[in-house]
């Protein structure tokens, strides 16, 4: 599935993420707990990638969406703090965290048992369980088996991109063969658009994502019945040390509670027209 042009999306990725974090920050000192130094500091540095709607997204030049909603109502919890939100490719973010480029990342991030393994995954925000999104009216894809021998789009580094590498081993365990073609993306929107122009066949996405975007522009694509793979999650990610641990703590108590008391179930009718019940005491373990 990897190729040279995957390889040069991340390493011109990560330059971009090293160029522009350092517009804004330094590297965090270490041996210090993090969530005294935010406040100590009065400033949280949060990374997202603003282009995956609802999510996340650029309007009037502000980013919003239903993680921005969250953060705003978790981050009130912290008074006197400001918010310096950086909007970052995908495909630098996690690494950015891992260098201490800034304090955490509230963007959609699918929750799989390398990340739970490597990184503080908050509670679960919303589901992330993946499907296609196809053409409208295309009767070759009926089913997720059909992408057999199609061309498939997806973003780099992405979840769902990884839960569909998963399933199509098993498409070629069961049919001696899986999809013809993979083409990676930096984001959606060119996924999105060669879709429509037929360069590729379907775009692996996430099925809230993928509702969205029928909400958006109806008409135009249609999502393959049933998604495939197992239940998964988007939770947001801290650094897996003692340092970070209490940033980790504070945000995942402010987003139990706003489980507990609706106003996440509010956000989620807000932003996907419908509400999810996810768990609000802890996420569960991934299967892949």
């Amino acid at each position: 599935m990897t190729s040279a042009r995957t390889t040069l999306v991340v390493r011109r990725t990560l330059q971009m993420v090293a160029v522009g974090v350092g517009l804004f920050c330094t590297t965090l000192p270490a041996h210090a707990d993090l969530l005294d130094q935010i406040k100590q500091r009065g400033e949280i540095v949060i990374a997202t990638e603003a282009r995956l709607p609802p999510f996340e997204f650029v309007e009037n030049g502000k980013i919003v969406g239903y993680d921005a909603d969250l953060m705003a109502a978790v981050m009130s919890k912290l008074p006197g703090v400001k918010i310096n939100q950086l909007d970052l490719p995908w495909q630098g973010i996690l690494a950015g965290l891992d260098a201490k480029k800034f304090d955490y990342v509230i963007t959609a991030v699918t929750a799989t048992k390398e990340r739970v393994q490597r990184y503080a995954m908050s509670l679960p925000v919303s589901f992330a369980s993946v499907d296609f999104v196809k053409r409208a009216g295309d009767k070759s894809i009926m089913n997720p088996e059909d992408v057999v021998g199609k061309i498939i789009g997806a973003q780099t580094g992405s979840g769902p991109l990884q839960a569909f590498e998963l399933y199509n081993k098993e498409l070629i365990q069961k049919h001696g063969k899986g999809v013809a073609k993979v083409v990676d993306y930096v984001d959606y929107s060119e996924a999105y658009a060669d879709l429509s122009n037929r360069r590729v066949d379907a775009v692996v996405q996430s099925i809230p994502n993928a509702l969205y975007l029928l909400k958006r522009r109806p008409g135009l694509f249609e999502v393959v019945e049933p998604g495939f793979g197992p239940t998964k999650y988007y939770a947001w990610a801290g650094r897996k040390d003692a340092d970070s641990a209490s940033l980790a703590k504070f945000i995942d108590e402010q987003l139990a509670q706003l489980n507990k008391n609706g106003e996440m179930a509010e956000l989620q009718k807000k932003w996907f027209g419908y509400t999810m019940n996810v768990p609000s005491d802890r996420l569960p373990d991934p299967e892949q």
